[in-house]
């Protein structure tokens, strides 16, 4: 090993839009195939392992912590399909889920027929029956990940897609839970994404083409030759993507196509697919749109979710034979407002509610109302389970269409997941599961706080500000900034182990919800996309400006952390203001932005048009994205400490971006701090596969920055001095 970075040659390449000629001396790095390329990618790791020696120690003491604070042998709480209770399980020592079911019974007693049997870990289960246990069909392959798992209706037959090398391209196979057999239908390629025909005599699957794109959705029927699938749909527009899902009351196949600023949704009868698609509201309407189907008085109507006049969306009602007029002349009845401080993210229904997610005070909630007077004057007002945190999030985690049972996630920033279920009818919430923190964990040692910085324009940007409890406010203490702030995503309080291994040294996590990420509705991601995405990279700064002054961090010790287009961030972050962090973590950073978009051909690059604009067509966004993107922007000045961790099969975010910014990042800086890249030679977009993989990977970056804040030890519970 050595503690000399590598240096990449130089191989000037030509870049040519609207009259800006860019020369690229790193973009040879792009030949993945190349024996040069993989060789410069493991002088980068052995570097980067060489710098890093020194902290091994403390990568093992985070893993270790992480690792000791999980319940390993585990499992989920059995939800119930028709007659069975399906639920997975984790043992200790093995890195994958296991997928499991026992049968359901029917007394006519519903708080008894829907109350999960008791399943202990550890405890072997009567009449269990393993559908598939990922250990086994991890055996002797450098990666694994499920794409999608599903059971035909008559609880006979599974359907499964595996990856073996990280790079999202899965192949679907097919098992009958009658005989455990593999059935020898196999359909390589396909994407995310399966479901079964009601009779179970169809897989549906989504194919990707040579951009990444999904554009396709196929049928196959079991027993035939894949190469007789059916082609149900195919999206020709590189712009849009394409997905599906039965209905809740699996009477229908629904196709969406869309983009982030509008969409189409066809629909297929699965009783009469002779008939063909239908399509609903035309993409040429420019409305983003969901649509889910159900039967009022025996008529079809659809649910919409939708932005019709409507920034933060609604939801209506809309009788099937409306869709034949013109839009103008619709009728739509109104099932949910629309508000300027209430974000709709959804709907969908029972054979006796509707259930609505919704994001409100930036927390995600559900609200249900009964099917009975649905948009009409005589409809209910919704109800919305209670909570007693301010900072949580409760999302819909299963609602099968004839159960009088609905399932909901619960989980904030020091309160383990739970799992409840609520019975439609009686408005009643039973706890289910709260997950078990091992080693002493108690919440009462950590407070979460909601803390507003002022942005340059006056915009008041949410922070959620974790901490232990016994930190005082003496100005001393170090900080991990995090935020992605991309695609309306919204970074929502969540548990995390690994990120106790942080507070407990100390350090304050802060989340700052800045401008394009989906927190604060529909205006708060619109303020930090295309031509406002500025707002994004500014924000952060911000915010790291505010706690700076805040009275807890040491302005000198901060670090910041993001991933895939939080990683951009990162590099934006790193060009406009590099004096505020002594260490920065870019997770698969998409940092060679501009060139990637400029480029149609590479994965998903005319997906981003709408998030980020088209350079290629429009000079403006071209100029714009040149000011930002952040391996055009390197300029001499004192770089912190930067890690790039990456992963060689990233479909998403090439190895490329990283591997040129690093380079580049040497070559420029004036400062003494180490940058470094780590590639996963056998990773994809999440990194490597397996829990324990992933854990390890977690404590490598945690350990970056813990070391780079002098933050290495644990605390006392009676001191708030970081060692």
């Amino acid at each position: 090993m050595t503690s000399t970075p590598p240096v990449a040659k130089k191989v000037p390449t030509e870049r040519t839009h609207h009259g800006d000629t860019v020369i690229d001396p790193y973009e040879w790095l792009r030949a993945k195939d190349s024996p040069e390329v993989v060789e410069h990618l493991k002088a980068e790791n052995a570097y980067t392992e060489a710098v890093t020696a020194g902290q091994e120690q403390l990568r093992q003491d985070i893993f270790s912590e992480i690792k000791n604070r999980t319940q390993e042998t585990d499992l989920s709480v059995p939800a119930r399909k028709k007659d069975w209770w399906y639920y997975s399980r984790t043992e200790e020592g093995k890195q994958y889920s296991i997928h499991c079911r026992v049968k359901a019974e029917d007394t006519g007693d519903v708080a008894r027929d829907w109350t999960p049997p008791e399943v202990v870990p550890g405890r072997p289960v009567d009449g269990e029956q393993v559908l598939l246990d990922g250990n086994l069909e991890a055996e002797g392959k450098p990666f694994f990940s499920l794409g999608g798992l599903t059971v035909s209706e008559d609880g006979t037959l599974l359907a499964f897609s595996v990856d073996n090398a990280g790079d999202e391209r899965f192949s679907l196979r097919i098992k009958d839970l009658r005989t455990g057999e593999l059935l020898p239908d196999e359909i390589p390629n396909v994407f995310y994404g399966l479901a079964f025909s009601p009779d179970g005599s169809q897989v549906f699957y989504t194919v990707v083409d040579d951009s990444w794109r999904p554009y396709q959705v196929k049928s196959h029927r079991l027993g035939t030759a894949v190469e007789e699938d059916a082609l149900v749909y195919q999206e020709d527009d590189v712009a849009m993507w394409t997905g599906f899902d039965l209905s809740a009351d699996r009477t229908q196949l629904l196709i969406g196509i869309g983009c982030s600023e509008y969409s189409e949704y066809r629909a297929l009868d699965l009783e009469r697919q002779d008939a063909g698609l239908t399509t609903l509201i035309p993409r040429s309407e420019r409305i983003l749109y969901e649509a889910e189907p159900l039967r009022v008085e025996g008529r079809l109507h659809y649910l919409l979710t939708h932005d019709r006049g409507a920034r933060n969306s609604m939801v209506s009602l809309v009788a099937a034979d409306e869709f034949q007029r013109p839009l103008a002349e619709q009728e739509w009845m109104t099932v949910v407002n629309h508000d300027d401080a209430v974000r709709v993210h959804g709907a969908t229904v029972t054979a006796t509610h509707v259930l609505v997610s919704v994001r409100k005070d930036t927390t995600m909630r559900v609200q249900i109302l009964p099917r009975d007077g649905l948009g009409t004057p005589l409809q209910q007002p919704p109800v919305e389970p209670a909570f007693d945190e301010s900072l949580y999030t409760c999302n819909l985690a299963g609602a099968e269409f004839e159960s009088p049972v609905i399932r909901l996630s619960y989980a904030s920033y020091f309160t383990p997941p739970r799992v409840y279920d609520y019975l439609l009818d009686a408005g009643v919430l039973s706890l289910r599961k709260e997950t078990e923190v091992r080693g002493g964990y108690g919440s009462e040692d950590y407070v979460a706080e909601r803390q507003w910085a002022a942005a340059a324009d006056g915009t008041q940007i949410p922070l959620s500000v974790l901490r232990r409890r016994d930190l005082q406010q003496d100005g001393t203490n170090p900080a991990v900034i995090y935020a992605y702030g991309s695609y309306e995503i919204s970074m929502d309080p969540a548990f995390s182990i690994s990120r106790l291994s942080l507070l407990d040294r100390g350090i304050i996590f802060v989340v700052a919800h800045i401008r394009g990420g989906g927190e604060m509705g529909r205006t708060w991601y619109e303020g930090g996309k295309k031509l406002a995405k500025k707002n994004t990279f500014t924000d952060f700064v911000d915010a790291t400006t505010h706690m700076a002054k805040s009275g807890w961090v040491d302005p000198k010790r901060v670090a910041a952390i993001g991933g895939s287009a939080g990683g951009l961030l990162m590099g934006a972050v790193a060009n406009l203001a590099p004096e505020k962090y002594c260490a920065i973590v870019a997770q698969v950073p998409f940092v060679d932005a501009l060139t990637t978009i400029l480029d149609p051909e590479l994965p998903l690059s005319a997906l981003e048009w709408e998030e980020w604009g088209n350079p290629i067509t429009d000079p403006e966004v071209y100029w714009y994205m040149k000011e930002y993107t952040p391996y055009e922007n390197i300029r001499e000045a004192a770089y912190p400490r930067i890690a790039a961790v990456t992963s060689f099969n990233d479909t998403r975010v090439l190895y490329v971006e990283p591997a040129k910014w690093v380079a580049r990042l040497r070559e420029v800086t004036t400062g003494s701090e180490p940058i470094v890249l780590k590639t996963e030679m056998d990773g994809g977009h999440g990194g490597a596969s397996g829990r324990y993989e992933q854990w390890k990977d977690v404590a490598w970056d945690y350990a970056f920055v813990a070391d780079a804040l002098g933050a290495t030890r644990v605390l006392s519970r009676t001191t708030s001095v970081a060692g």
